[in-house]
């Protein structure tokens, strides 16, 4: 029998480590929760696999802490990789015009199963690890259950982890922090909850996004917001942003002018939702005409609709799909994606202060780092 390996966690990067492993290897894999969980809410149940983005630093940039670190990462296993692993195990891709690359069947399930048929190998324990210890000669791992005994521990536990697991063996831990999560805001939109906008220009700082936002009871929320939160995961609270809520080469006062016999919530509803328009310019008369229009009101429409300053409260409460923060990246080889503090210690997926935007980045570092993982204990390339 080869030497145990115990990973630490059922999810992508885990499974991925898993399914690239020798077969000679006795391999276990723990997890409180059923194995893939975590995949089947990602893309909306339809799994957002990747993005279709090929060069390894480009790729790297949709990554607001790791950037650098990632670069050995996906130069070694970037994203014609990770499609043409999935190939391999009969899962076919399209890309969609924004990027983002989905199974043909548009099933996370479809995804799940076509990874758990490659583990029939490993042994899968329902059971969550308390700890972790290292002996003269492998590691003593904990579960609330019963203690086992391992030659190498690959963690890949999420991002919402017991972080002591690492900490304990000496590792640091980057304070975790709410990622690709809606805000609480002022004003809170009570009265737009549910209405959307496409393509709004929100301006944080020196940082411009473009998206699609969505108004909640208390904020805001929507692809726009998400990457908004990760740009600023770490950026003290409260916050002020710009949104253009327009985000069109058009001049508002120029189209009244244009439209005199128009009424003002007719013209603006070409382009804006009229739910929309109403409450936020509830205290103007939106029944006058083009012509009537006068210029303070015009300047008054244009600022709401296009400089219109919002205060960033907090972050919705576990809200989060990521979180910012884990284990160090300076204590782990990114050749590797071993421990530097602790021999035959491997980290890899979202555990690690590694955090991607929305569109299928947060996967492919889990792919990536899972594969890396295996590799490397298949060669014992440590260092």
């Amino acid at each position: 029998m080869g030497q145990k390996i115990a990973i630490i966690g059922s999810g992508p990067a885990g499974c991925m480590t898993a399914c690239n492993l020798d077969k000679s290897f006795e391999i276990t894999l723990f997890d409180k929760s059923k194995p893939l969980k975590t995949l089947l809410p990602t893309g909306g149940g339809r799994c957002n696999l990747a993005h279709a983005e090929y060069n390894f630093k480009d790729l790297a940039k949709n990554y607001p802490r790791g950037e650098k670190f990632l670069y050995s990462v996906f130069s070694q296993f970037g994203t014609q990789d990770t499609l043409d692993f999935f190939e391999k195990i009969g899962i076919k891709t399209y890309t969609q015009e924004n990027g983002r690359i989905f199974p043909i069947s548009n099933s996370a399930q479809d995804v799940r199963n076509a990874i758990l048929s490659k583990l029939h190998h490993c042994k899968f324990k329902e059971e969550e690890i308390i700890s972790i210890k290292k002996l003269e000669n492998g590691f003593e791992v904990k579960s609330s259950n019963a203690s086992y005994y391992f030659d190498i521990v690959v963690v890949a536990i999420g991002g919402k982890s017991n972080y002591k697991l690492l900490s304990d063996l000496g590792h640091t831990i980057i304070e975790p922090k709410p990622s690709l999560v809606g805000v609480v805001t002022e004003p809170n939109f009570k009265e737009l909850q549910g209405v959307s906008l496409q393509n709004c220009l929100i301006t944080s700082g020196k940082n411009k996004i473009e998206g699609d936002i969505l108004f909640t009871n208390d904020g805001i929320t929507g692809p726009a917001i998400f990457e908004l939160s990760s740009i600023n995961a770490r950026k003290e609270l409260p916050y002020e942003i710009t949104t253009d809520f327009v985000n069109k080469d058009m001049d508002l006062q120029n189209l009244f002018d244009k439209k005199p016999h128009k009424e003002l919530k007719n013209i603006l509803s070409e382009f804006l939702p009229k739910a929309f328009v109403s409450e936020m310019l509830k205290n103007i008369n939106l029944t006058q005409k083009g012509y009537e229009i006068k210029s303070n009101t015009k300047v008054l429409v244009n600022s709401t609709m296009r400089k219109y300053k919002i205060k960033v409260i907090k972050t919705r409460k576990n809200g989060e799909t990521v979180t910012c923060g884990g284990v160090s990246l300076k204590e782990i080889n990114s050749k590797t994606m071993s421990s530097r503090l602790v021999d035959k210690l491997y980290l890899c997926g979202e555990i690690i202060d590694v955090d991607g935007y929305c569109g299928g980045f947060n996967l492919q570092n889990c792919w990536s780092t899972g594969y890396i993982t295996a590799i490397a204990i298949n060669s014992n390339m440590e260092q």
